[in-house]
């Protein structure tokens, strides 16, 4: 009907889309999913934290979400890396980096004083540490 709108003198109405702006942690998400779309697509390992928290009651307590992309997985699994599911296969991973980030600072590995690690899986190859 736009040769009636032109006749009669209405202009047609004009839909504006408003785009929602990104908080700064929607940007950061967004960055680390395309990290790992590209890294996907050349065959590359990748694997990110996702979030850190913290138990506001109890400060030992806290937790990591982790993603990871396939080929993360594979190279674990080839440097001897076991577990029935991907989140085992991370968290066995996890444990190890954290082992490691304590022996060099001269700290033990075993009587630390400190809460417990858990591992809950959540959706699309993610987990939760803490």
């Amino acid at each position: 009907m736009k040769w009636l709108d032109k006749l009669t003198g209405k202009k047609q109405k004009t839909e504006v889309k408003q785009e929602k702006e990104l908080t700064s942690e929607e940007q950061r998400r967004a960055i680390l999913d395309k990290e790992k779309e590209e890294a996907t697509a050349k065959g590359e390992a990748w694997v990110a934290v996702l979030d850190t928290q913290v138990n506001p009651e109890n400060i030992r307590n806290g937790f990591f979400e982790i993603d990871w992309n396939n080929q993360f997985i594979e190279e674990l699994l080839d440097v001897g890396y076991t577990g029935e599911t991907n989140e085992e296969i991370v968290d066995q991973w996890f444990r190890t980096v954290v082992s490691q980030m304590l022996e060099e600072e001269g700290h033990s590995t075993t009587d630390r004083g400190a809460g417990y690690v858990n591992v809950v899986p959540l959706s699309k190859g993610k987990s939760e540490v803490s």
